[in-house]
């Protein structure tokens, strides 16, 4: 059985399951390239790369941090829809290093060269894509296909990112491609896990009105959001996108609405997945504003990346890490004020866009909260995630169970 080799790893902890490497780096790297970025943006610092200064911040945290993130979810959900073994130890720590490959690669590319760059970075991708089809179709789950699809085209965003960047002079498509995806894969997997996560909960701790599963009213939305999001990579401001964005940020709203969030306040582990999520349809509401000239199209992205991604991001990095190492499910103080600060972080973004006068403040509290939520779960969880439970409890201000 997976679990059974999974408990009987006799390795460093750090690699006996896919999300502990790859969460623990991705909220360092995340927390580190926005580090970075803030000095880069006002032009106190610069990196040996062949990217644009925009376009490496872009790329490290669309291609970099946020494929890291979904490897581990991806790499720890498969032995669960499949029964097979997980990847770890050896091939685990081999698929890190290719990852840390491509972030040295891409920061040093002016140096290394663009193809090679390319060539280190897209591996990683390409690699993630081979292994999940290869565990997802050998268990017989087709019908998680659909998320191996997604990342395939991840990948392929990624490459043409890097030949965009270097023959255009700038990324511009391949980045809405990779907003594009990152959008499906929340509301596709987000419409799965929170309304179960958020069902099992209510059933135990407080019975009533129950969320409404996954069936063909979110499959619909998907589709229509999937429409939408091709019309916006193609055109973005062309009119009948921003009527497709609009339509759809609505149906994301009503798809939230029948998850019954409102009632899982006393759960901080819950209400920050539905807060996360709400950022789906105001992404989409944005856009569709920014269209008809109200606002700036930067409004809308910011939603989505600092709002939905870096939210959704931490509330499933936090749950899972928490789940899968055997602690409770609840948020300790330290995790309840890593998502305060994303909050923050996100709603500082937007701010930014829609406020130019305060826009240098703005960006400065917007940076800090990402700092604290990403810095502050690694220090938080690392321990956990490395193996040393006890340190790791102590950490989050939760006591120690007694020997």
């Amino acid at each position: 059985m997976a679990g059974a080799r999974s408990r009987n790893f006799e390795g460093w902890p750090l690699f006996a399951n896919s999300f502990r490497p790859f969460f623990l780096l991705a909220a360092i790297q995340a927390g580190l390239s926005i580090l970075a970025w803030l000095p880069m943006f006002y032009g106190e610092l610069s990196v040996s790369s062949a990217f644009a200064p925009r376009d490496w911040h872009v790329h490290e945290m669309l291609y970099g941090f946020l494929p890291a993130v979904i490897t581990g979810f991806l790499f720890t959900a498969i032995p669960n829809w499949t029964g097979r073994l997980p990847i770890q130890g050896t091939s685990l720590g081999a698929l890190v290093m290719v990852w840390l490959a491509g972030r040295i690669a891409v920061t040093l590319s002016a140096d290394t060269g663009w193809a090679f760059a390319l060539l280190v970075d897209a591996a990683f991708l390409a690699l993630v894509v081979a292994a999940a089809a290869r565990e997802i179709i050998a268990g017989g789950n087709w019908r998680n296909l659909p998320v191996v699809a997604m990342v395939s085209v991840l990948l392929a965003g990624n490459v043409a990112f890097h030949l965009e960047a270097h023959y255009q002079g700038a990324a511009d498509v391949s980045i809405r491609v990779g907003i594009g995806v990152v959008m499906l894969l929340i509301s596709l997997i987000g419409g799965r896990i929170i309304p179960s996560f958020t069902r099992n909960w209510l059933v135990k701790f407080n019975p009533g009105r129950l969320p409404v599963p996954f069936g063909r009213f979110d499959g619909a939305v998907i589709g229509c959001s999937a429409l939408a999001l091709i019309f916006w990579i193609v055109a973005p401001l062309n009119a009948v996108t921003g009527v497709l964005m609009a339509l759809v940020g609505g149906l994301h709203l009503v798809r939230l609405a029948r998850w019954a969030g409102d009632r899982t306040f006393r759960e901080r582990l819950l209400v920050i997945l539905h807060i996360g999520y709400v950022f789906v349809p105001f992404g989409f509401i944005l856009h569709a504003v920014a269209v008809f000239g109200a606002l700036p199209p930067s409004a809308g992205i910011h939603a989505w990346m600092t709002g939905a991604a870096g939210t959704m991001t931490l509330a499933v990095m936090t749950r899972a890490s928490l789940g899968h190492t055997g602690q409770a499910l609840t948020a300790s103080p330290a995790t309840q004020g890593i998502y305060a600060a994303i909050i923050i972080a996100a709603l500082a973004r937007v701010a930014a866009v829609v406020l130019p006068a305060h826009s240098d403040l703005l960006l400065h509290i917007a940076a800090c909260g990402w700092l604290v939520a990403f810095l502050g779960f690694a220090v938080a969880f690392g321990p956990l995630l490395a193996g040393s439970r006890r340190r790791a409890l102590a950490v989050m201000g939760v006591p120690a169970p007694a020997r």
